[in-house]
């Protein structure tokens, strides 16, 4: 076994409160779908078969997953309060060999190769992915006239060919400049630097990270914490020993530079201890020249040029990963039609093909359905317009209702005729008959986010 897959779903979706305060963010529907399906597909379509799940006992009882895969769950307290980096030192008993982590929250149809490969090839101590960041045009639902936060950039450093990771920072950690050391600029005259680039959570790493986050307890974050570290580490060297010191403090040296430097977790195996005049050519030239010659801490990241990457931690990318769920999903699962056998709909013609029904969902005469997914369960009866929304399961639509981009939480109950306009409508809330509601969050006082 080369890697060990490990997806992240212990988050709680702090940054999209509105929808995760009933339903836990790991399963909220995407597609029809929960969203930890998403990477565990991913998984499953490359060969893995074992995959550990870092979750809660929360969403252990819900889930109800079709797979393939062997899902060894580990469940973490829900008052924990555990970053990544935290949870995968949680589970290092379990980690035998290099690990493949994923967020729950990735939506990608990214050639997962294509990392695996960089990490691979340059004996790396860390392989990433990327990708441009896109800024969905739709209007968020109950965001009109909200000033938008602003996020602060990441500045990423990468070599002529794009593949090294050569520097990382957060605009928050600057000041008015960029510093960069000049041991990089040694070894790497040219450094593209560049902003507008989203971390997907997709991470390969050496065992030996994980070995030295058990030692090293003060990382809480793999992505704000133990990444932006093994990038600085790169074109750093060990503290070396004083001469002079008696064998006693060269030993508390040891130990203390053990629980604090990268170096001391290194095997001094594999590549290091090989006869390298063996390898005359990769010892030389070629991919293997920086393993044999250059730092043995290496750090890359694969920049995706193409393809759906979506990272869903706010109700507008929830938004956006259900708009282009459809066009992804007849890929993933070419046997399942986009309107599910089981539904019962009057007028198919007048559902649009870029939509998704879930099963025993019924519509009734004259209902119109476009750019939407609607979940299972659902009762929708006639004359009802449902325009760029997202309905879950086990909702209710009565007579000549009118919804445009909004989001409809499961439970819901929507009385005949009512107006409804860039709204987000919580679990299980009832909507009035002749209702008119535009660019509001339609809320129990028990779901609505504590400051």
């Amino acid at each position: 076994m080369e890697f060990q897959a490990v997806v992240m779903a212990a988050g709680g979706g702090s940054r999209m409160m509105d929808l995760t305060s009933s339903i836990p963010k790991a399963l909220l529907p995407v597609g029809n779908r929960p969203l930890i399906w998403y990477p565990l597909n991913l998984l499953e379509q490359v060969g893995f078969e074992e995959v550990i799940v870092v979750t809660t006992k929360e969403v252990q009882k819900m889930l109800n997953l079709e797979t393939k895969l062997k899902l060894d769950i580990v469940c973490i307290a829900d008052d924990a309060d555990m970053g990544t980096a935290d949870a995968l030192r949680h589970i290092h008993q379990k980690i035998k060999t290099d690990v493949l982590v994923l967020s729950c929250d990735l939506i990608t149809d990214v050639a997962l190769h294509e990392v695996v490969d960089l990490f691979r090839a340059h004996d790396a101590t860390l392989a990433m992915l990327m990708k441009k960041a896109c800024e969905s045009t739709e209007l968020v639902p109950g965001q009109k006239g909200k000033k938008k936060l602003v996020e602060q950039r990441d500045f990423i450093g990468v070599d002529g060919i794009g593949k090294r990771l050569l520097f990382m920072a957060n605009e928050a950690d600057l000041d008015e400049e960029i510093i960069i050391k000049r041991s990089i600029l040694q070894k790497h005259s040219r450094m593209h630097i560049r902003t507008g680039l989203m971390d997907a959570h997709l991470y390969c790493l050496k065992k030996y990270v994980v070995d030295f986050l058990v030692e090293n307890r003060s990382f809480s974050s793999i992505r704000s914490e133990l990444i932006p570290y093994l990038v600085r580490k790169q074109f750093s060297s060990p503290a070396p020993l004083q001469q002079g010191q008696s064998n006693r403090e060269q030993d508390e040296k040891i130990k203390d530079q053990k629980s604090l430097d990268i170096y001391s977790f290194i095997k001094d195996d594999n590549l290091f201890d090989l006869d390298t005049d063996n390898f005359w050519w990769n010892n030389h030239r070629g991919d293997m020249n920086e393993a044999f010659h250059g730092e043995k801490v290496r750090c890359y990241v694969h920049i995706m040029k193409e393809g759906l990457c979506y990272r869903v931690n706010t109700l507008g990318q929830y938004i956006e990963a259900n708009r282009q769920v459809p066009k992804m999903l007849p890929l993933l699962c070419p046997e399942e039609p986009l309107v599910h056998s089981t539904a019962q709909i009057m007028d198919k013609y007048l559902v649009g093909s870029d939509s998704i029904v879930g099963a025993s969902t019924q519509c009734g005469e004259k209902t119109a359905i476009k750019h939407s997914v609607i979940g299972s369960g659902c009762m929708i009866k006639d004359k009802v317009k449902i325009t760029n929304c997202i309905i879950m399961n086990s909702v209710r639509i009565e007579d000549g209702c009118i919804l445009q981009n909004c989001v409809v939480c499961q439970n819901a109950v929507i009385e005949k005729g009512a107006d409804i306009k860039d709204c987000l409508i919580g679990n299980s809330q009832h909507l009035e008959p002749k209702s008119k509601h535009v660019n509001e969050i339609i809320m129990g006082t028990e779901q609505l986010m504590e400051i």
